[in-house]
């Protein structure tokens, strides 16, 4: 009797054991979101810390980043996006080389069940589920307003950004907006117009070469798009002596043209937080791949569809509060910025 309860309790012993086993074994092991990170390139100083930041968040976040880099060719980046996909990326976050031709990769991404982000360019003619960048009309309003404002009478060059970048194009239409008042008054000429691939600051260099020659050296301001296109104005400007005499806009507040700004050969720069661009994206990429619901500030047609959008604020930076906008913010070391100027004549640190 005794004999026949002892091999029963063993029985469900092991009954009991092997259910749980079976429980165990049948419970899903949660799986790590992987997030494809499709760059145009690092070469522009920015995108390095745009990188570092979005990758740092992200891992916070408990997910895993793979990071390409198309070096500015749209064919490579495109390639590399569907090398991602099949890597299993739950969602791609893309910096599109080419707006238009990145529609292939939100094509892709949604035959395989990912979702795509454009980070900071838009991506046109495409279903694209989300847009994170900061309001780039506004940006080109405040380049130009801000050279306005320093050069209300005179003969502007206007030097824009790559032709297939869809923010070069919402610059310009922001830069119009400040500009024409004054233009239809007749009190600023534009002389000059060039658009530059890949936001080269060698081929920025040549344009304004070129418009210095046409215009026998006579421009008074030149509205660059980014500080990178403004380094290269700048180099055109020094070879003539003009350099500080002519007034410069630009954006991304880089070191060299923070340098600048405070040497007084750059009027200005738009000083856009990196930190909390990168670190919003990585949320909403996270958000995204869990697929909860993502809260848009506004809509932006890209041709095909209203793309959900978050837009954040950008800060237009002088000589005046620079100091306060990108050192305190801690952006660049105050020993960088000012190394070319008399210690005696930095700002007060306390």
């Amino acid at each position: 009797m005794n004999r026949m309860r002892i091999t029963a309790a063993l029985a469900a012993a092991v009954l009991l054991v092997g259910l749980t086993a079976c429980k165990k074994q049948d419970t899903p092991k949660a799986q790590t979101i992987k997030i494809g990170l499709s760059m145009d390139s690092l070469r522009v100083e920015r995108w390095k810390r745009d990188r570092d930041l979005f990758i740092e968040k992200a891992t916070e976040l408990g997910a895993e980043v793979l990071v390409q880099s198309a070096d500015s060719d749209p064919v490579k980046q495109n390639s590399q996006a569907e090398n991602l996909l099949a890597q299993g990326v739950d969602v791609l976050v893309v910096i599109a080389q080419d707006g238009v031709a990145a529609a292939q990769i939100v094509d892709a991404a949604h035959r395989q069940g990912a979702k795509v982000l454009a980070y900071d360019r838009l991506i046109r003619n495409s279903d694209l589920d989300l847009y994170v960048s900061f309001d780039n009309e506004r940006v080109g309003f405040l380049q130009a307003d801000s050279i306005v404002t320093s050069v209300p009478k005179g003969r502007y060059f206007l030097l824009g950004g790559s032709p297939s970048d869809n923010n070069a194009q919402l610059l310009r239409q922001g830069q119009m907006a400040a500009l024409q008042p004054a233009i239809d008054a007749g009190a600023i000429e534009i002389v000059g117009d060039q658009w530059t691939d890949n936001w080269d600051t060698n081929v920025a260099l040549k344009h304004v070469e070129n418009a210095l020659t046409a215009n026998k050296n006579r421009i008074d301001a030149i509205v660059a798009s980014n500080d990178g296109t403004a380094g290269g104005a700048v180099e055109a400007l020094r070879a003539q002596g003009l350099a500080g005499k002519v007034a410069v806009s630009g954006q991304d507040a880089d070191e060299a043209a923070c340098q600048r700004i405070v040497e007084g050969t750059q009027t200005m720069t738009v000083y856009k937080p990196l930190k909390p661009l990168a670190y919003r994206a990585a949320e909403l990429a996270v958000a995204l791949a869990k697929g909860d619901t993502v809260p848009a500030d506004k809509t932006i047609n890209n041709g095909k569809i209203d793309v959900p959008s978050i837009l954040l604020d950008p800060v237009p930076v002088d000589a005046s509060n620079l100091y306060d906008v990108v050192i305190r913010d801690g952006f660049h070391a105050v020993e960088d910025v000012y190394r070319n100027i008399p210690k005696e004549q930095w700002p007060a640190t306390q």
